[in-house]
């Protein structure tokens, strides 16, 4: 949209905190004469009357949208290709994913062809590409930040909400953002959002408490990712804040409710798919698996089970098949439950954050997701808990430092396709975040934490560098 977006920069809101501001866009927000054709080939030519509510309230504040930025098919993959667009590359090594889904924007702004974006997660979309790609987001809870008339591959999934929240290349340049788009009022341009101002937080007037998850309950974090958590903990420690490991509600559980609330939406979202169209690797095999019989998945499940020692996928499998509506009100009233636990968790505990790998890899190659698709649990556990998570990069992966132990061995279907494509030596450089998690509409809080954590890593000549495209 650039030729446009002269334009409209000549005419921008010269007073408004985002004056002159490029911003660039996931593909899902509507810009007014323009697709968001979200990659389904079906839906190319059809221009957007209007504006979301989103990028309203950009224009309002000052910004300019200047580019729409790729996602995957369907929008359910840590990838971002479709027929349509192509495959979007990591700015730091190509053949591998950017992230997904909004791994156009990952990429654009780890290469610095953006300093802020806006993308969108309902299982780790905003914060598996900052992974990726090295980059900053805090993804928000589901009312604090504008979502509504967008371009939707699932309409009227509401058993994990997704949401909208910005991206950026500096942690600087995130906080500013956010705080500007609190300062315009969101909760004016969209019904979902409740109307709650930015809220000033000073960590420094408290002893802070750090709860560090190790794993999810389904794939080890790998050696790179494990370096980059243990290089956080260990500054934390050496700076005299407290770190304890935690022992929280199985984190496998909330894995499997998330799953079994977004299967149907799934569907709905391959429905959209052109005869002859490409699908995502990942999706691909998802559907695959959705479409086989019950009888079949219930033979599949008592193998894996019974015959490979695999109890976690079994599960996995057999509940993986279209709900009736008083099996999808008993999963909720399941995940309801499974709230309720980890609210007794943090008030048990008295930690302030959550620290964790943002997924227990880094960037998958291209494809890699045929395999690696259900290896989310680090991020969606999170979207299913409605809590905040952010995700800062902390270092890089070294071919010396994060081969994978001769003996190691994975232990269930899930791990054995994330360990597929694990190689240090391939993947030497690309970049290696953390997850910082806070409760539910915590934005403010997680940004301190960490802003904290960066300095810190600064301080001990740890920070990581950004990339210079």
């Amino acid at each position: 949209m650039i030729s446009k977006a002269e334009l409209w920069a000549e005419g921008c809101n010269r007073e408004g905190p985002l004056a002159g501001m490029p911003v660039s866009l996931k593909d899902l927000l509507h810009v007014a004469g323009f697709d968001s054709c979200i990659g389904y080939a079906a839906w190319v030519g059809k221009r957007a009357p209007a504006d979301s509510p989103l990028v309203t309230l950009l224009r309002r504040a000052g910004a300019v949208p200047y580019v729409k930025t790729n996602i995957p098919i369907t929008l359910m993959s840590f990838e971002a290709g479709s027929d349509v667009f192509g495959q979007t590359e990591n700015a730091h090594k190509k053949g591998y994913s950017a992230g997904g889904s909004s791994g156009g924007e990952g990429s654009l702004l780890s290469y610095g062809g953006s300093r802020i974006g806006i993308g969108s997660d309902i299982a780790g979309s905003v914060r598996v590409p900052s992974h990726y790609s090295g980059t900053y987001t805090v993804k928000c809870s589901p009312t604090r930040f504008i979502r509504y008339n967008v371009a939707d591959s699932l309409p009227g999934q509401e058993g994990v909400v997704a949401v909208f929240s910005p991206m950026a290349r500096t942690l600087e340049d995130l906080e500013y953002f956010w705080k500007a788009i609190m300062s315009m009022k969101p909760w004016e341009y969209d019904h979902h959002v409740v109307e709650l101002p930015w809220r000033p937080v000073d960590l420094s007037e408290k002893k802070v408490k750090f709860g560090v998850m190790l794993s999810d309950g389904l794939v080890t974090p790998s050696p790179a990712c494990k370096r980059a958590l243990d290089t956080v903990v260990r500054t934390l420690q050496s700076n005299d804040y407290q770190v304890i490991t935690i022992n929280p509600p199985r984190p496998y559980e909330g894995y499997e409710i998330g799953a079994q609330l977004v299967g149907d939406s799934c569907a709905m979202a391959w429905s959209y798919i052109m005869t002859g169209e490409s699908n995502d690797p990942g999706m691909a095999q998802a559907k695959a698996m959705w479409n086989l019989p019950r009888w079949m998945k219930r033979l599949y499940g008592f193998y894996l089970r019974y015959v490979r020692g695999d109890d976690l996928y079994a599960h996995v499998v057999e509940n993986w098949h279209p709900k009736t509506a008083q099996e999808y009100f008993a999963t909720v009233a399941r995940r309801e439950a499974y709230r309720a636990k980890w609210f007794e968790f943090w008030q048990e505990s008295g930690v302030d954050f959550i620290l964790t790998v943002p997924n227990a890899m880094p960037a998958v190659p291209h494809g890699g997701m045929k395999d690696a698709f259900t290896n989310c649990g680090y991020t969606f556990l999170w979207n299913v808990l409605e809590y905040t998570a952010g995700v800062l990069p902390v270092t890089h992966v070294d071919r010396t430092l994060d081969a994978l132990s001769p003996g190691f061995k994975t232990v269930n279907t899930i791990e054995k396709g994330a360990y597929k494509h694990y190689d240090a030596d391939k993947m030497h450089g690309l970049p290696i975040g953390v997850e910082v998690v806070g409760k539910r509409l915590e934005e403010e809080k997680v940004l301190e934490g960490m802003k904290l954590i960066e300095s810190l890593l600064r301080k001990e000549g740890k920070g990581y560098e950004l990339l210079n495209g």
